[in-house]
């Protein structure tokens, strides 16, 4: 009951950066951590799911679906945690990132240690030494996976999202459904970028059909 109230006020205290273009019928899946939405139509049975950290609520409601989920996340915690789970056939995870060249990264640990998620850039009170960090292009990535075109794709990269869909707009694949938790005011990203990356997404064909109460979750579809 507080978290609902709590959704229902912060937008109206801190308003977000868009709203939905368009309505379309959709369903929220996951805790209320991990939770995405995913439109209610005819889909590819694969998605692949960038950000793991310690929560694959969503991930796992997807495969009830019928979809398989392709997960990805290079960062140490997220590896040890996931060791310890038990998981369906039809979760695979890759131990490995997303960004806009193949190669090696550097990642931040977060400043709390009971959070898990690295970033792209040091966070407030941050204190610990980057670490390097294999990483691979989106389209390196379906080569690997032999798959011939992307139909769902969540970031939950932290801060890295920006390039990525630089790299993404530039040299495709381009999704059909797009999840991306855009990190403005936070790792020193200002709402300029989340601004521009969405008014660059727009311009070749994404609708955003949903924006979480947080105002970070955005969701589109290519039409």
């Amino acid at each position: 009951m507080l978290d609902a109230l709590k959704d229902l006020i912060r937008p109206i205290i801190r308003p977000p950066l868009h709203r939905p273009e368009i309505k379309l019928p959709y369903r929220v899946y996951g805790t209320r951590y991990g939770a995405w939405p995913l439109l209610n139509r005819d889909r590819s049975p694969v998605m692949l799911s960038f950000g793991v950290g310690e929560d694959i609520s969503f991930d796992l409601e997807a495969i009830k679906l019928g979809i398989t989920v392709h997960a990805f996340d290079p960062t140490p915690r997220c590896h040890a945690w996931i060791a310890k789970q038990t998981l369906p056939p039809a979760f695979n995870f890759h131990p490995y990132g997303i960004a806009a060249e193949d190669g090696h990264a550097e990642f931040y640990p977060p400043a709390d240690p009971k959070h898990v998620s690295y970033s792209a850039q040091a966070g407030v009170g941050q204190s610990g030494s980057a670490v390097s960090i294999p990483v691979f292009r989106l389209g390196t990535i379906v080569d690997r996976l032999n798959m011939s075109a992307v139909d769902t794709l969540k970031l939950d990269i932290e801060g890295f999202e920006y390039d990525v869909v630089e790299d993404l707009i530039q040299n495709g694949p381009l999704p059909t459904e797009l999840l991306i938790e855009f990190h403005h005011s936070m790792y020193g990203y200002e709402s300029e970028a989340t601004q521009s990356a969405v008014s660059k997404l727009g311009s070749v064909g994404y609708k955003l059909y949903y924006v979480s109460a947080s105002g970070h979750e955005y969701a589109f579809v290519r039409q």
